[in-house]
């Protein structure tokens, strides 16, 4: 991955290693641009996130990091937010940092990727709960906070799989992320989750391109060694769907660079 902008530090309380650690892992694999976007704090679900008294600490780290590393790597900073109306908070919306971006881990309340509460999946019609989702992602593209798009299908992560068409589910959701002028993250997690592929798909990234909407690359790493992972993977299913650059930010400005 040239460019690998989603990753963690252990202030979300479920990563572990330090900075300069996930620094040199991505020096390692041949990364030239690295963004922390640790889980943003928020006023809901506080034990998978930062706390506001950290937001200084964490960005004066990642700025610490960009200085001692900038011969060597273009270290950048950034929030993952969680899109959940009524408990975004305008210090995290309003950061002076290179990205934000917007993810949704959570429908009406329901941490629907989160192990712990696995079991309500049997209680949902699969294909509302997917369609509720893309929903969710239409209306957190339209609503302007975010430069990038979270793991767009994270709901398949347990793969439970809808019937209808997944494409279709997620037509509205692309058109509003290419409104928005949103990049589209391709995240190798889900090669570490149940539904071992990345997100999104392959048939949705190639969707993705034919309305030219943009990407980037993440391996959103909770430890150091995950960094870079699958590397090979998603390189040959970027090039495959037509991609030829990828994307990224400083200070919230669109950047490019070539594959």
């Amino acid at each position: 991955m040239i460019v690998d902008l989603h990753n963690h530090t252990p202030l979300c309380n479920h990563a572990e290693g330090e900075i300069d650690e996930y620094i040199e892992a991505a020096i390692k694999a041949g990364t030239k641009i690295f963004g922390f976007s640790d889980h943003a704090p928020m006023d809901f679900d506080p034990e998978y996130r930062m706390k506001f008294e950290d937001m200084q600490q964490y960005e004066a780290a990642v700025k610490k990091a960009k200085k001692i590393y900038k011969e060597q790597i273009e270290v950048l900073l950034g929030y993952e937010v969680d899109y959940l109306p009524g408990h975004m908070d305008r210090r995290v919306l309003e950061a002076d940092v290179d990205y934000l971006i917007g993810s949704v881990h959570f429908l009406q309340g329901w941490g629907f990727d989160n192990p712990e509460f696995i079991a309500k999946w049997q209680e949902q019609d699969i294909d509302e709960v997917w369609q509720n989702y893309f929903n969710t992602i239409e209306a957190m593209a339209l609503s302007g906070y975010f430069d990038i798009v979270g793991h767009f299908d994270l709901i398949k992560i347990f793969n439970y799989m809808p019937k209808g068409s997944i494409v279709a589910m997620a037509a509205k959701a692309l058109e509003a992320i290419k409104e928005s002028k949103m990049v589209l993250e391709i995240n190798v997690a889900g090669y570490r989750k149940p539904i071992a592929e990345p997100y999104p798909s392959y048939d949705l990234l190639r969707e993705a391109y034919k309305m030219e909407i943009p990407i980037t690359l993440s391996s959103d790493a909770h430890k150091p060694e995950q960094v870079g992972l699958y590397n090979q993977e998603v390189m040959q299913m970027v090039c495959e769907a037509g991609y030829k650059k990828v994307s990224y930010f400083i200070k919230r400005e669109y950047k490019e660079i070539k594959l």
